[in-house]
């Protein structure tokens, strides 16, 4: 279960948007935004740790992000 307040960066903030948005494929523990290699090599492990993200492609919001987005 994830915290219920995680700290998010803008960053994290901006790769959930881009994620619901279907932007984002995930190959390893790489991350692809737009077909362009994610500058920050650790916000997708990062994500799925604190239980945002799905760990595998594709990448997908875990009913958690879905909610933390719509209170945002």
């Amino acid at each position: 279960m994830p915290p219920k307040n995680p700290h998010l960066s803008n960053r994290d903030r901006a790769v959930l948007h881009a994620v619901a948005d279907g932007r984002c494929r995930r190959i390893s523990h790489t991350l692809y935004v737009d077909g362009a290699y994610c500058a920050d090599q650790f916000v997708a492990d990062h994500l799925a740790e604190i239980g945002l993200l799905s760990a595998t492609d594709p990448v997908r919001l875990t009913p958690s992000a879905q909610r933390l987005l719509k209170a945002a």
